[in-house]
């Protein structure tokens, strides 16, 4: 039976509280204070195993790591966790360079008890990974980025305009034109969400009605298509501060690096 204080605790410490939380067997939702920012962490698996961190990325939560969370339990100490603006972590106003959001993240880490980990992180996740990397690579057993293109890095300064490929990328324009797209997909997150979900996918039959209708939720609560938004406008200032930690270091840590034939850009 579960403790009614302990459901108490967990409420209170969730600061989007108007959004349905689901729950994982064998795992554990958690608040830390990462540096000013209150993020959202599932977590379970071998308390003393390797820690494993899983990032997710648009328009997905960390619910996007579900089916993959028990087995990497098995061995694992698994964290999976939402960035500022996903799912349950807190909406801030701004800052969602992928470098001011690799030290949220890392300190989310820290204050799970977890000095050194793997990172595995998808799209946008991928983002925030490739700079955490740069920043925090003696913390790091390895890095896996999955289908993204990283800023400054391999995500080009310009989109296609060939029908035949830009179908995968128009959104990166879109999403930095200021105030049309809030104006334009409030009130419309299921339909947008379910868009990527179901014509970026090789199967259309990927994702069912009801796990759209959870990340269009996610996207839909509070400040949460604001920052979906964010991390694309921020994606400059992402690049350059890339560029700069390049220069003053290479990554050393083992990476694997992941694409795919239905991914935005050919890695």
């Amino acid at each position: 039976m579960t403790d009614p204080a302990a459901i108490t605790a967990r409420v209170c410490d969730n600061p989007v509280r108007d959004l349905p939380l689901h729950d994982l067997a064998g795992f554990t939702h958690r608040w830390v204070d990462a540096g000013g920012v209150r993020l959202h962490a599932v977590e379970g698996g071998q308390p003393n195993g390797p820690a494993i961190v899983l990032l997710a990325g648009f328009p997905q939560t960390w619910w996007a790591w579900r089916k993959v969370m028990p087995d990497l339990a098995d061995r694992f100490h698994v964290i999976a966790i939402d960035l500022p603006g996903q799912g349950h972590s807190e909406r801030p106003q701004g800052s969602y360079d992928t470098h001011t959001v690799a030290a949220y993240v890392h300190a989310a880490v820290k204050a799970l008890g977890v000095s050194t980990y793997w990172l595995v992180a998808h799209d946008i996740g991928a983002w925030v990974a490739f700079s955490l990397a740069l920043k925090y690579q003696s913390r790091l057993h390895g890095v896996a980025l999955l289908d993204a293109g990283i800023p400054g890095i391999t995500l080009p300064d310009t989109i296609p305009t060939d029908p035949e490929v830009a179908w995968k990328t128009w959104h990166f324009a879109f999403h930095l034109v200021p105030d049309l797209p809030e104006t334009l997909l409030t009130g419309r997150e299921r339909e947008y969400v379910g868009w990527f979900l179901k014509a970026k996918t090789l199967s259309p039959d990927t994702f069912d009605d009801a796990e759209i209708e959870q990340y269009a939720a996610a996207i839909a609560a509070d400040g949460g298509l604001r920052a979906s938004l964010a991390y694309y406008r921020d994606a400059a200032d992402s690049a350059r501060k890339n560029h700069e930690a390049l220069e003053q270091q290479h990554l050393t840590v083992p990476v694997l690096g992941i694409s795919s034939s239905h991914g935005s850009i050919p890695d």
